[in-house]
């Protein structure tokens, strides 16, 4: 499990480098971050790198398979869409470690694309996927050129937690019937989980299948705190060799990978006809935003588990470039992977070399040694999938973020929830949209006071907490701790006026600590010109205090600065404060510090 109490290292020299070259617009390295990897890469990197593509290849051949299928089209495009774009990634991808492909997340919007199109046609499949593939990249290339990569802000850490958990979740389950040994029909989370209980009950479990599952398991753990032993090649190598040597792939019925396909992937261009196009666009576009969401969320997991700076805007790109390169190589669209991601980090990758490791292996296993694993046991690929899911669940710093926020807490709990029932999208869809509405409810209902002054204490505090602060008669000193905006206007003013009611002694100033007012739209304007006149029929003024230029500028485009009338404008509440003195002098009060 993470463990995010860990002291934060300093920033590492490189990260601080590479925020300032991700801000040098002008400079064409900007758009090849796998260069300026590789021009400051250190030898000590190497083994690490090597080990962890090595590891990562035994992943990516049967998951580029079993995705490929599940996407509609043979299973060898799937180690197509393997091999050239992570080529490509490694060269215009910022995440060091981050793993792309076919993924599970993606095989259903692209079979229902290229289902009712492709006619049973393999050909007519692959280059429907193909140019599927082109769509996505170039929206996804446009979009980081665009800089819309803010949008990842919406995905507060919370959240990024709340996905993780529920992906790691949703991952584990996936693997346990090859676990197991059996199979199960695919409904959704919940639903397998349900079904793999009941087979177990049943009596359906191999048992042979099981016991190299979790001896492979076993060794993968008791090994991972060892960083310079590689565990997860031990474990898999060593379930591959028992399984051929003891033939338990014959004996026992052990679900095995098999012989591979051969080729290697050639530039094709994936022509489509004109009915194509329409639905082609659709589905890409649809593709491009969930590879959008699931890359953005895991990139920023990463980096701030590897305390690196990526800039998501050039993720989008690197993704976009990926998607081209697949779409035509005879591959089809692909996203980061939140299964073999984890598997990288665990074997120890450091950069994007161990992806280039990667595709190379499983170009040259297509090319010498298609047979090399065909004893590698399945349910010794879910052993590892499964470790690498138990990897990315969160459990340590959600216990501090309960302890201080437990809105926040619930928050990541909904949004694993929903990954786990309804998917990922719409797991964070219904994660932000909850954010949101929390936000929005804090500006709709935000704290509001009135101030006054506190023996030994400088400047004007909240009468709440301090019950005996002094208020100067006749002066109400307001705080509004929002921007005024249309959702707000009406509790504004009803405040203000309950402010004024609350008086111990009648009114004749009310001035509104403004500074936390960051905003003013129409709506909240004309709130203000009618509270203004309110107030004065009532022979009280309206002064606002320490409000932003830039929110003062919008009241002069409103034309409430002149309303107002400019002495109405005080740069602090102390400047407020001698001003009204100066106008109904109270005996023993003191003039203020004007800076407070």
């Amino acid at each position: 499990m993470s463990d995010s109490n860990s002291v934060p290292s300093a920033p590492e020299p490189g990260r601080i480098a590479h925020r300032v070259a991700g801000a040098d617009q002008k400079s064409w390295r900007r758009w090849l971050p796998g260069l300026n990897t590789l021009l400051t890469y250190q030898i000590g990197w190497l083994r690490n790198d090597i080990v962890a593509g090595l590891v990562l290849t035994t992943m990516l051949v049967p998951v580029g398979i079993a995705y490929a299928v599940a996407s509609g089209v043979p299973g060898i495009y799937g180690l197509y869409a393997t091999i050239i774009p992570l080529l490509a990634y490694a060269l215009f991808g910022p995440s060091r470690i981050l793993v792309l492909g076919p993924d599970s997340s993606l095989a259903a919007v692209i079979l229902a694309v290229i289902l009712p199109l492709s006619g049973g046609d393999p050909y007519r499949a692959v280059a429907l996927a193909g140019m599927m593939a082109i769509v996505s990249g170039v929206v996804c290339i446009l979009a980081g050129i665009a800089r819309l990569g803010f949008i990842t802000e919406l995905l507060s850490k919370p959240i990024r937690y709340g996905y993780m958990n529920g992906i790691a979740l949703t991952v584990l389950i996936s693997q346990l019937p090859k676990f197991f040994g059996f199979k199960i029909e695919s409904d959704g989370p919940l639903r397998n989980m349900w079904a793999i209980i009941t087979s177990v009950l049943d009596g359906k479990t191999n048992w042979v299948t099981f016991a190299v599952g979790a001896a492979t398991l076993v060794v993968i753990m008791l090994l991972k705190g060892h960083k310079r032993i590689p565990g997860i090649l031990i474990a898999v190598a060593g379930a591959t060799i028992a399984v051929g040597v003891l033939d338990l792939a014959t004996k026992y019925g052990i679900s095995v990978l098999g012989e591979l396909p051969q080729g290697m992937p050639a530039f094709a261009i994936p022509w489509i006809t004109q009915a194509d196009i329409v639905p082609v666009l659709i589905g890409g576009f649809a593709v491009a935003l969930v590879s959008f969401a699931d890359t953005s969320v895991l990139s920023r997991v990463y980096a701030a588990r590897s305390r690196t700076y990526v800039d998501p805007n050039q993720e989008m790109v690197g993704l976009g470039v990926a998607n081209l390169a697949a779409g035509f190589f005879q591959g089809f669209p692909i996203s980061s992977s939140s299964s073999r991601t984890p598997v990288a980090e665990a074997a120890g990758a450091k950069t994007q070399l161990s992806g280039v490791v990667g595709a190379l292996a499983v170009a040259l296993l297509l090319l010498v040694a298609p047979n090399l694993l065909q004893d590698l046991p399945n349910s010794a690929l879910a052993a590892v999938v499964i470790a690498s899911a138990i990897g990315l669940i969160e459990v340590t710093d959600l216990r501090r973020i309960y302890r201080i926020q437990q809105w926040e807490f619930w928050l990541s709990i909904a949004c694993t929830v929903g990954v786990a029932v309804f998917g990922a999208i719409e797991g964070i869809a219904l994660a932000i949209v909850l954010a949101v509405i929390e936000f929005l409810w804090d500006g709709w209902r935000p704290y509001s006071t009135v101030l006054g002054r506190v023996d030994d204490l400088q400047g004007y505090h909240d009468i709440k907490r301090f019950p005996d602060a002094r208020i100067l008669p006749g002066l109400v000193l307001f705080r509004w701790d929002a921007p005024l905006f249309f959702a707000n206007a009406e509790l504004f003013n009803e405040r203000v006026l309950d402010a004024v009611a609350s008086s111990p002694t009648p009114v004749r100033w009310v001035v509104v600590a403004a500074e936390p007012m960051t905003s003013v739209d129409v709506t909240s304007a004309d709130m203000l010109a009618e509270l203004d006149e309110t107030l004065r029929a009532a022979g009280i003024e309206l002064c606002l205090a320490e409000m932003k230029d830039p929110v003062k500028d919008k009241l002069k485009r409103f034309g409430l600065f002149t309303q107002f009338g400019e002495n109405s404008f005080f740069p602090t509440l102390g400047t407020a404060v001698n001003s009204y003195l100066a106008t109904y002098p109270v005996e023993g009060a003191k003039r203020q510090d004007e800076n407070q």
